[in-house]
């Protein structure tokens, strides 16, 4: 089995930077209460090399840092690291191998979010932020159980009919959420949990008004193509 000695040291000295970026991006979860005791996780795919960085099994975020990262490869078998790799981590693996533009993954259980999975239920696309950033609604997926690629596959099948979602509702069990490197995904999963929250509380108020499907394009075009800084 591959150790990370057998990498050139270019991927070495991105397997350093990767794990001061993941380690970082965990507080965050904490920081914006999408996370509780030692559930979720954040990973990022390196450029270099079919690898990942993720965080350990079961490990409390205060303790997390950025040596106590792990390293897999893209089939999840440990590459370098201490402890052993978070219990989601086959599930990112699977989304890297069939989502090549990808190269962050977050996985959450924030509240209002993982409340829409228990319903069953996908995120109506009633907010002109949601239209900016999910370009629709925040699809639910399959129940699938822990352990092996399964909540992967079901992300990636979910993702394919909702391209221009980073986020999908696992049924019964929580976001996940994808991007171009783990902030964006971690920034996705901050954006699922404010909307899930919205939403909720806009149906307490007696139902929503979906946007039209029209607008919802003239909304994410502007949004992935104008806004911001280029």
């Amino acid at each position: 089995m591959a150790t990370l000695k057998d990498f050139s040291q270019a991927t070495r000295a991105e397997v350093r930077a990767v794990r001061e970026v993941v380690a970082a991006l965990h507080d965050q979860l904490v920081a914006w209460n999408l996370v509780m005791w030692t559930a979720g996780n954040v990973s990022q795919r390196l450029h270099s090399a079919d690898l990942l960085v993720i965080k350990p099994s079961g490990v409390r975020y205060e303790h997390l840092t950025p040596e106590s990262m792990v390293v897999t490869d893209l089939q999840g078998n440990l590459v370098d690291g201490a402890g052993s790799p978070s219990s989601d981590t086959s599930s990112h693996a699977y989304i890297y191998r069939h989502m090549p533009e990808v190269f962050g993954v977050c996985h959450t259980h924030s509240t209002y979010a993982t409340a829409w999975a228990a319903t069953g239920k996908s995120i109506p696309c009633a907010l002109t932020m949601m239209g900016d950033e999910f370009g629709g609604p925040v699809p639910v997926g399959p129940f699938r159980l822990i352990g092996s690629e399964a909540i992967g596959a079901g992300v990636v099948d979910t993702l394919k009919q909702f391209p221009r979602s980073p986020a999908v509702l696992m049924q019964s069990h929580g976001p996940f959420t994808i991007g171009r490197d783990a902030e964006a995904a971690v920034k996705a999963a901050a954006m699922t949990e404010e909307v899930a929250h919205t939403m909720w509380a806009a149906q307490q108020l007696g139902g929503v008004i979906e946007i039209a499907p029209d607008d919802v394009d003239k909304l994410n075009d502007r949004y992935q193509n104008v806004y911001g800084q280029h």
